[in-house]
């Protein structure tokens, strides 16, 4: 049992601080590269769970240059990340990169590489649309701008919150949202109301010309097929989490009464 609990706990520890980048360069990446003619067909050259697992080689590449490592094997990658290694190897042949024998990765370029094809290098700016609890929480994390993504404004249905700002990022009312993209051209909307707003809110990001929504509602919006939407709902996330870790104690318990029947016999 605590073998099993201590897995379970690096685990989220080390993917943790990957998850952010992870759900925003599946939405960077299929904006920028495949999302060319809106009335037509869309056709997305990297499959989403490739783009959901390059982030985490990445971070491991990163790790490793700074301990000063000048090569990494696609095996050493699966060995850390716990992944089947020829599933590294694929994955890693949608980016242009290629090993050498018995040497590996240049990690220096792959690091450089990565970065680029995720859109970590590029800045992407965004209006963020609910400046809750949540919002707000996002709006102070200048983390985000790390990995590309700049949140230049807020939006609430609040007036009292007009004029003010967090962490220097000015809110507005949603009704400036469609005169204020004009002005940018921003297309990527953080969506982070309330459940009982999200669609409403969400026609008004795409009547106004958002064109990608990182989803943080546990709301499944509906919109139309040329508007990509990236859903990381927290809830979600907790439900498997309160799930598997049920599963671990129904397991236990079976254990435990097999042992003692055992003793019995």
């Amino acid at each position: 049992m605590y073998k099993i609990l201590t897995c379970i706990i690096i685990n989220c520890s080390f993917t943790r601080s990957f998850k952010k980048n992870d759900y925003f360069c599946v939405l960077i990446n299929l904006i920028l590269r495949k999302m060319s003619n809106i009335h037509g067909s869309i056709h997305f050259k990297v499959p989403e769970p490739t783009l959901r697992r390059l982030p985490w080689y990445l971070a491991y590449a990163q790790l490793v240059l700074k301990e000063g490592e000048m090569y990494l094997s696609s095996t050493q990658i699966a060995k850390n990340i716990a992944v089947d290694a020829s599933m590294v190897a694929k994955d890693l042949s949608y980016v242009n990169i290629s090993g050498r024998t018995r040497v590996g990765y240049d990690v220096k370029e792959l690091v450089d590489i990565l970065e680029s094809f995720l859109g970590f290098t590029n800045s992407h700016k965004a209006f963020l649309f609910g400046v809750g609890s949540l919002g707000g929480a996002l709006m102070h994390d200048n983390g985000l701008e790390q990995f590309g993504l700049e949140i230049v404004a807020g939006f609430d249905v609040k007036y009292e919150l007009t004029g003010t700002s967090i962490n220097h990022v000015p809110i507005h009312h949603i009704d400036r949202f469609e005169e204020l993209q004009k002005q940018t051209g921003i297309n990527i909307g953080v969506l982070t109301v309330p459940v009982d707003k999200a669609q409403m809110v969400s026609e008004i990001m795409i009547a106004g010309g958002i064109q990608a929504i990182w989803n943080f509602t546990p709301f499944r919006i509906r919109v139309p097929e040329n508007v990509i939407v990236q859903n990381t709902s927290i809830y979600a996330h907790l439900a498997v989490m309160f799930n598997r870790l049920n599963a671990i104690k129904e397991d236990e318990k079976k254990r435990l009464i097999n042992q003692k029947q055992q003793k019995i016999k």
